[in-house]
């Protein structure tokens, strides 16, 4: 049983670096070169099944290199990584028998997918363990949307998490994709027939929230006519989603305690114990550390769930997943509303960029939503997102950034009405005009501009 060996051949060391991390996340053996010669000698004199070829000095030389490879090798698979993206060259890469063909940025997804379809018809097996890493990467685009590296990683990590029955903490800002986190865990772990319970720990109240989670025997309070199953027992042999656990009260938390170190718990108004069977997934927006040392969170709690620990980061930590975002959704919606919205200015596309969406993956979407429900276009521009965005964008920009990306965001929210982008910016329509002069701002078409 022998695992694949994939040589890269990319000049970019941060990029090979890059692709060596992501062969390896996906079980496979790499060797790097960063230039030809090298790159056509270890292919002589190694045992290579697959060969990814990089950018050098621009796609045709990529391809030069891609067809001395060939000449000498028929038979290994060849992709190609470029920035070049012309029909010319496609064509060329056809010919030259090239598997595939991708442009810069790469969709590391796309390209795991492609790299499965190149090695799947040699005549080896994988390794156990890249067979295991091939059944945890059940994540795909329509799933768990996020391409970067950070992304890729949690989601390899899930994938082994799930594989496990170990209690798990997921933290991470509003709207990062917690409860989506604890529910792929649930789906790809052994426990995935039986039931996966979310218990919001905000919104049930302090008085109630024993008798939600535990149940409460017939009898045990006026009012209490019939026997209630708690949430714990309902997940049975299931798993248990504790969103936003910190804030669950002490009292509350030693109740949880005891139920998770002893497996047990006790209705309201019963007598015996109750055995549980049951996984443990805890999420929080707060540091449970600080909590800890300031004594609102028990460290014995904390350490029971902190034994599997995935952090999401927040949108504006990871903004080269914005596009494959914004595609995601846009298709969704589309099929949801029934519509045909091909994307969007590119002015809008420079302002989600650089927006901090605080709401982060769940504020985009809901956006999205918005300007779907109200405009009927099939380009989305700046002036069609809600004004409360717009604003919030807007004086974001003009307190954060120079002086030209304050004009260029005031020449764009007022359509370019120079009298008004003077009053906004508190100047004289001569020194808005000298501005626009200076810093070469041309008007190109509604809602464009371009500048050196």
């Amino acid at each position: 049983m022998k695992t694949p060996t994939i040589l890269i051949v990319e000049r970019n060391d941060a990029f090979r670096e890059e692709l060596k991390r992501f062969l390896l996340l996906e079980g496979y053996t790499s060797i790097e070169s960063s230039n030809k010669t090298e790159a056509i000698g270890i292919i002589q004199c190694s045992i290579i099944h697959l060969v990814i070829v990089g950018s050098l000095d621009g796609g045709w030389n990529s391809m030069q290199i891609a067809q001395e490879i060939r000449q000498g090798n028929s038979a290994v698979p060849l992709i190609l990584i470029t920035h070049e993206g012309t029909e010319e060259l496609a064509i060329a890469a056809l010919k030259l028998g090239i598997n595939d063909y991708f442009k810069h940025p790469v969709s590391f997804e796309a390209l795991a997918a492609s790299v499965r379809r190149c090695l799947s018809g040699l005549s080896f097996h994988a390794s156990a363990g890249m067979q295991e890493t091939s059944r945890q990467s059940i994540f795909d685009a329509e799933t768990f949307v996020g391409d970067c590296l950070p992304m890729r990683e949690i989601k390899t990590y899930i994938g082994k998490v799930a594989q496990t029955d170990s209690n798990v903490l997921i933290t991470g800002e509003t709207g990062t994709g917690k409860e989506l986190t604890a529910e792929l865990i649930h789906k790809n772990s052994s426990r995935n027939r039986k039931p996966f319970v979310c218990i919001n720990c905000t919104a049930i109240p302090d008085g109630l929230l024993e008798s939600e989670l535990f149940g409460y025997e017939r009898g045990a309070f006026t009012g209490a006519d019939t026997l209630k199953e708690g949430k714990l027992k309902q997940a049975e042999g299931g798993t248990v989603f504790l969103d936003e656990i910190g804030d669950m009260s002490l009292y509350h938390q030693a109740k949880i305690l005891r139920a998770i170190e002893s497996k047990e718990i006790q209705r309201l108004g019963g007598k015996g114990n109750i055995p549980l069977n049951i996984r443990i997934v805890a999420a929080t927006n707060k540091n449970l550390e600080e909590m800890v040392s300031e004594g609102s969170f028990r460290k014995d709690l904390f350490y029971r769930l902190n034994v599997a620990n995935i952090h999401l980061p927040p949108l504006k930590q990871r903004r080269e997943d914005i596009p494959v975002l914004l595609d995601h959704y846009v298709r969704e919606l589309n099929k949801r509303f029934g519509r045909d919205v091909k994307g969007f200015s590119s002015d809008t596309l420079v302002f989600f960029h650089t927006y901090d969406w605080p709401g982060n993956v769940r504020e985009m979407k809901n956006l999205l939503e918005a300007v779907m429900v109200s405009t009927h276009t099939q380009w989305i521009t700046f002036q069609d997102l809600p004004e409360r965005f717009r604003s919030w964008v807007i004086d974001a920009r003009m307190h954060s950034q120079d002086e030209k990306d304050r004009l260029l965001a005031v020449l764009l929210s007022t359509r370019w009405n120079k009298a008004e982008a003077a009053r906004k910016l508190h100047w004289s329509r001569m020194t808005l005009y000298r501005k626009i002069e200076r810093y070469e701002i041309i008007r190109v078409k509604s809602n464009t501009v371009t500048y050196p």
